[in-house]
């Protein structure tokens, strides 16, 4: 079974202040098998504004996946988080917290505002690249997500 059968390039949004770490994200993804766009916004109210299409953001896509730190500006992946999850018009977009937390609190809390994965960024940078292609080989090889409503 595959999940992505369309040769339509698949909208993530990535929400991530370090640039170190949407450096390595969008390299890990450019080798990736699906073609995708990367969409980057560096802290969590501009990460509202573009999945509720707001101020400069309003001609955004609805990204099919979300990858959002917790540790951000302005509003915190948690606050993202729980803002998207409920929203009916969002909540079936799936949002994955990649994110340098391993505190017991923040993994708890992200489940219990429903995020669909909780993943631990690892310090050496090609542990983080074999993360982040493990993870797209599941969310886009394996896993059937909806198409986006218009």
């Amino acid at each position: 079974m595959t999940g992505q059968t369309s040769c339509e390039p698949v909208d993530i949004l990535l929400v991530e202040d370090n640039p170190g770490d949407v450096r390595l994200t969008k390299e890990a993804f450019t080798g990736a098998r699906i073609n995708n766009t990367m969409h980057v916004v560096t802290d969590g109210e501009a990460a509202l504004d573009f999945l509720h299409q707001r101020g400069e953001h309003e001609s955004a896509p609805r990204p099919k996946l979300v990858l959002l730190d917790l540790n951000l500006p302005k509003v915190d992946g948690l606050e993202v988080l729980e803002a998207v999850k409920d929203d009916p018009d969002l909540t079936s977009i799936p949002v994955i917290i990649l994110t340098s937390s391993e505190a017991e609190e923040d993994i708890v809390r992200s489940y219990e505002l429903h995020t669909n994965a909780y993943l631990t960024k690892p310090i050496n940078p090609d542990e983080f690249m074999e993360l982040v292609r493990s993870f797209e080989q599941f969310w886009f090889t394996l896993v059937r997500l909806p198409d986006p409503v218009e």
